[in-house]
């Protein structure tokens, strides 16, 4: 069963992958018990998106960049492990999934 996960990304992300809108919605397949990870939702995005392949995690790896930060809920999943299911309101489709990239600097 797939779901519609909203997803927003950062200008430089959507300007890399000529995405306009500020939010995309992605039919995520869920795992065998039916949840959406945060796995299945960056397949999902690079297989639509192939230019933000190795932008948001590695492509080897597959592990999050350090500077690329995952929210949702008013909640920081970055260290979340890949293939825990997100929140259900997320998988829902009711709230967005936001990938935000870090700022760093001095």
């Amino acid at each position: 069963m797939s779901r519609t996960i909203k997803v927003a990304l950062p200008t430089h992300l959507r300007t890399l992958a000529h995405i306009s809108d500020r939010q995309i919605e992605l039919d995520v397949a869920g795992g065998p018990t039916g949840k959406v990870t945060m796995a299945a939702v960056l397949d999902a995005l690079e297989t639509r998106y192939p230019a933000l392949r190795g932008t948001i995690r590695d492509q080897v790896t597959l592990k999050r960049r350090a500077f690329v930060r995952f929210f949702a809920c008013e909640e920081d999943l970055s260290h979340d492990p890949a293939d825990q299911p997100l929140p259900e309101p997320v998988a829902a489709g009711t709230e967005p999934l936001l990938i935000v990239g870090a700022m760093a600097g001095g």
